[in-house]
């Protein structure tokens, strides 16, 4: 099973997921577990680029190449308000540490 979280992003509805790849990667460009970033983003000591990071890492973990989050995140995660990014980039760690976002659904044995 997949956690993920469906939300409006900038052009539409995109799927953001934080797989283990992505979470090693994040770890990497943070410095940090992904329980201490949890804890500094929800205890709003998080960095601009914690939450652009977050948010590209989960539309790739999503489905998306990496060269279109890329070009989402700095289309519309850069230069924007934090008070837009931040909710996005907590729910898309929320899908993944409590399972809180949607779940995609698991196959039917027929």
């Amino acid at each position: 099973m997949k956690l993920i979280h469906t939300a409006f992003f900038g052009d539409g509805e995109h799927t953001f997921a934080l797989t283990d790849d992505m979470i090693a990667e994040l770890e990497r460009l943070s410095g940090l577990g992904i329980g201490a970033l949890y804890l500094r983003t929800a205890q709003m000591q998080f960095t601009l680029a914690d939450l652009v990071e977050i948010i590209r890492l989960g539309l790739i973990g999503g489905g998306i190449t990496p060269e279109r989050a890329a070009q989402l995140t700095d289309t519309y995660a850069r230069n924007r308000p934090i008070d837009e990014l931040f909710p996005l980039a907590l729910d898309v760690l929320e899908a993944r540490m409590s399972g809180a976002a949607d779940q995609e659904p698991e196959s039917e044995a027929a």
